[in-house]
């Protein structure tokens, strides 16, 4: 593993370990690189809107967090400065989702990382754009 790679799983580790929100949806890191992440989640009965599929927020949350670990997989906090999504197609209770994120521009200030969500049977779900800039720390901490 290279050293770049070695540090992005780190980082995003120590990110996940306190994420309860991608706990809760049962979010697992498949693969991870520095700038890439791809995760997956199961869409459960509880995750289901009135038309009886997976609630949109719920197909966000996935890309949202696959997006928050690929920008911060070089060891740098970043947080969301906006994001959009567009659903392409509905995804079905049981249905495992797969969120893939590829880093398109980044600076240590800011980046912009796609993200596209697929069933594991290859049914594109969603593409997702996230844009993310530098944490400041608050006044008076580091």
């Amino acid at each position: 593993m290279e050293d770049s790679d070695q540090r992005a799983r780190q980082a995003v580790e120590a990110l996940l370990a306190g994420d309860t929100m991608s706990k809760a949806l049962g979010i697992e890191v498949l693969m991870l690189r520095a700038g890439q992440v791809r995760i997956s989640m199961q869409v459960r009965a509880d995750m289901a809107n009135g038309h009886g599929i997976c609630h949109g927020g719920m197909i966000f949350s996935l890309a949202d967090s696959a997006f928050a670990f690929a920008c911060n997989s070089h060891g740098i906090k970043m947080v969301a400065a906006g994001a959009q999504i567009e659903y392409l197609a509905p995804a079905r209770l049981g249905d495992t989702l797969i969120a893939s994120a590829r880093e398109q521009f980044k600076t240590e200030r800011l980046g912009i990382y796609d993200v596209t969500v697929e069933s594991s049977s290859g049914t594109r779900i969603a593409e997702f754009r996230g844009r993310c800039a530098r944490l400041r720390a608050a006044p008076g901490q580091a």
